[in-house]
């Protein structure tokens, strides 16, 4: 009878080898969770201080395109930018907020800007585009990451 406990003991911690599930490698579970991430969504949009109390994050992400597309026609509407080109009646702005909060503002021209002077154009934009207020930017699972848009701009002739 002795020998038949030994050998049940023996057996049953043998057996737990059998029961056991392969765990996925590290790289397997990190390349999974990869792919399951959405990278052309945020979680927030970047915001300025006047949209944070908004509950919404869609308010929230139009406050953000309203307010700053308003305060970059303000800083336009001063300029000879309207004078120069008086055909020119909207520009697109590419701009980027980077994760510390800075913002870059590149315009975008058609493919047909012959008729434009680009490089004073961008040199307008680069002096007028600045003293923004602070910008909290996007979120993504809790980690601040770069965003960039595209936001068409009208300038006013005033």
């Amino acid at each position: 009878m002795k020998h038949y406990y030994f050998f049940l003991v023996f057996l049953l911690f043998n057996s737990c080898q059998y029961f056991e599930k392969q765990v996925p490698s590290e790289k397997e579970l990190l390349q999974k969770e990869l792919k399951a991430i959405n990278w052309k969504e945020v979680d927030e949009y970047p915001s300025f201080v006047d949209c944070d109390n908004l509950d919404n994050k869609s308010q929230r992400e139009l406050c953000f395109f309203e307010y700053l597309t308003e305060l970059i026609q303000q800083k336009l509407s001063s300029d000879t930018l309207s004078i120069l080109y008086p055909e020119l009646d909207t520009i697109e702005v590419k701009v980027t907020i980077f994760p510390n909060a800075k913002m870059k503002f590149e315009p975008q021209f058609p493919r047909d800007s012959v008729a434009y002077d680009t490089i004073k154009i961008d040199s307008i934009l680069h002096a007028r585009l600045v003293d923004f207020p602070k910008v909290n930017p996007a979120i993504k699972r809790g980690i601040p990451v770069k965003t960039q848009f595209i936001l068409p701009v009208i300038l006013k002739v005033e």
